[in-house]
């Protein structure tokens, strides 16, 4: 099912960088970025996280909490975490059951059978936990449009 904006965001329960259980639910009543990745180390996803760091103050100052999912294992975040210095939280889909639940699976990633990973993508969840911005790529190489997520979280309440 493809998620649009006005839905109710699928709940999840994922593992971050230091093996705790983290659920969606526990960011009720924040605003929230989450943002998909394809996979740790890799160069556009490193930049990509990369920037969402460096724009951290302007997140804070708009009361927006940015969390990256990948279906990398704990581990491999937290040393990709630790390396670029990313001070947001890192989830770990490693199940993949996330990705399915969001409909952004991007099957034989590179070309490789079974190898699936996250579209990169980008939902922008409102204090209610609904949907208020999708953005999906179905070019891996693609990077969002940071300035048009800050734009919405601007005008969000």
């Amino acid at each position: 099912m493809v998620l649009k904006i006005g839905d109710k965001a699928p709940e999840f329960e994922l593992a971050d960088t230091s093996n705790k259980m983290v659920k969606l639910s526990d960011f009720k009543g924040e605003k929230i970025v989450l943002a998909f990745f394809p996979g740790a180390f890799t160069g556009v996803c490193t930049k990509e996280m990369c920037t969402f760091r460096d724009s951290m103050a302007a997140f804070n100052d708009l009361n927006a909490k940015v969390i990256g999912i990948s279906v990398d294992t704990p581990f491999s975040l937290k040393k990709f975490q630790d390396e670029n210095k990313l001070a947001f939280t890192l989830l770990s889909d490693h199940s993949k059951d996330t990705i399915r639940k969001y409909d952004i699976v991007h099957s034989k990633f590179i070309g490789i059978p079974n190898l699936d990973v996250s579209k990169r993508s980008v939902f922008i969840l409102d204090r209610t936990g609904k949907i208020a911005y999708v953005w999906v790529s179905e070019d891996p190489g693609k990077e969002p449009n940071y300035d048009e997520i800050k734009k919405k979280l601007k005008e969000m309440n």
